[in-house]
């Protein structure tokens, strides 16, 4: 019976023993901070981010992550639920990203605001996750790579026999165009030259013009100057009109007077003796007495 009894003893003690040494564990590692909880909402991975795992604000650490499920509602969406501590006030344009431990491919949640508002967040209230540098990394090396698969796919396109072909036909047709617009240039040059000689020739010309035009300008004012050229025709031609009739009559004279010469010359002419014995009479006319018929 005394073994009995003693057994019993010990094994409350031992009971008791343990609820003491449980009771005092979780009086002194107990977390007595009171927290606010809000959920994060990601619609990209969140790989490497396990409950328990940090949350950090601007840096600091501020709470923890309690659970991570997908949204009832909205299956595509990853609903993250963090509790911080009561006293950290985060303003409405809150947002999340996923930090990365190291290498150890850990992940942690970063908090962070642009400043630009100070109204309060409310408790329970869903938070934007945005991509982190290591996502936006990967879909820029993505879209790199999807660009330079691209490219050489048109490079493969573009270096095609045909193409090459036609790209050598070009080459050969902009050689000759470049050497008939080098001969065209030398043609232009000597145009150039020769218009530039015809250009100074010209110039003595006209220099000569205008001599010549001074010339005839300063002749026309004398021309035209009292008692000069012009003036003297003017009074000539005065006189010429005045006499013109006087001339007119004596050439009259002088016709009629050729004529009487020219009767006068058929006269001797035909009658040579009148100049000695005078004129002969005239023969009587039809009618007149004396008058003979030819015909008797």
């Amino acid at each position: 019976m005394e073994n009995r009894s003693h057994a019993l003893i010990a094994g409350l003690f031992v009971i008791i023993l343990s609820l003491a040494i449980v009771a005092i564990s979780l009086w002194f590692g107990g977390n007595t901070t009171a927290r606010n909880h809000y959920l994060v909402v990601s619609n990209e991975s969140v790989t490497g981010l396990n409950p328990q795992a940090a949350v950090h604000f601007r840096g600091v650490n501020i709470g923890k992550v309690e659970a991570i499920y997908f949204d009832q509602e909205t299956t595509h969406q990853i609903l993250i639920d963090i509790s911080i501590d009561e006293n950290i006030k985060l303003s409405k344009n809150v947002f999340a990203r996923l930090g990365y431990q190291g290498v150890t491919g850990l992940a942690y949640l970063q908090l962070n605001d642009d400043g630009t508002t100070s109204d309060a967040l409310e408790s329970d209230a869903r938070i934007p996750m945005h991509r982190s540098l290591l996502d936006q990394m990967a879909g820029s090396g993505q879209d790199i790579l999807s660009n330079m698969n691209e490219l050489i796919k048109q490079t493969h396109q573009l270096l095609s026999e045909q193409n090459q072909t036609q790209v050598s036909n070009i080459l050969m047709n902009i050689e000759k165009a470049t050497s008939h617009l080098d001969h065209i240039f030398q043609k232009s040059q000597q145009s150039i030259e020769s218009f530039s000689g015809f250009t100074t020739e010209t110039k003595q010309v006209l220099t000569h013009l205008d001599q010549l035009l001074l010339e005839i300008h300063q002749i026309t004012i004398k021309m035209n100057q009292q008692g000069g050229v012009i003036d003297s025709l003017s009074q000539t031609a005065e006189a010429f009109a005045d006499t013109a009739p006087k001339l007119h009559k004596v050439s009259d004279g002088i016709i009629k007077s050729t004529q009487s010469m020219n009767r006068t010359l058929r006269q001797l002419e035909e009658h040579p003796q009148s100049l000695l014995f005078g004129r002969p009479p005239q023969l009587a006319g039809p009618g007149e007495d004396g008058f003979v018929s030819p015909g008797k």
